[in-house]
């Protein structure tokens, strides 16, 4: 059960979040196999100067950062993960997302971490 959650700029959210929305779940089905109900999401619309960045940092060129925080179990492999990230970037892109503008960052932790309607692992 991954809990993605994402900051962008306002601007963007309002002209393209439910796009962004379903293009990130359907990664998340095609790459990870997770069930399509399974979905999580938490949209955090910034204002101008809400995201700071550097935007030339390792010589990307940066002009709107969106960044996606996902918290999800540890059990994928790392080719499994990265497969994901390059799917994720590939479907914003598909939408008009610059590759260049997205941060993915994953944080792992266990089944027992988690309480969703009901106990895990009982």
């Amino acid at each position: 059960m991954p809990l993605v959650q994402v900051d962008l700029p306002r601007a963007l959210f309002d002209q393209k979040a439910v796009e962004i929305g379903r293009e990130l779940q359907a990664a998340f089905v095609e790459a990870a196999c997770v069930p399509p109900n399974d979905k999580f999401q938490i949209f955090r619309p910034r204002d101008a100067g809400e995201i700071v960045f550097d935007p030339t940092y390792d010589e990307v060129d940066r002009r709107d950062l969106m960044i996606i925080q996902i918290l999800m179990v540890h059990h994928y492999p790392v080719d499994q993960k990265r497969a994901l990230y390059a799917n994720m970037v590939n479907r914003l892109v598909e939408i008009g997302i610059r590759k260049e503008d997205i941060l993915i960052a994953v944080t792992e932790n266990g089944f027992e971490d988690w309480y969703a309607g009901q106990l895990y692992g009982k």
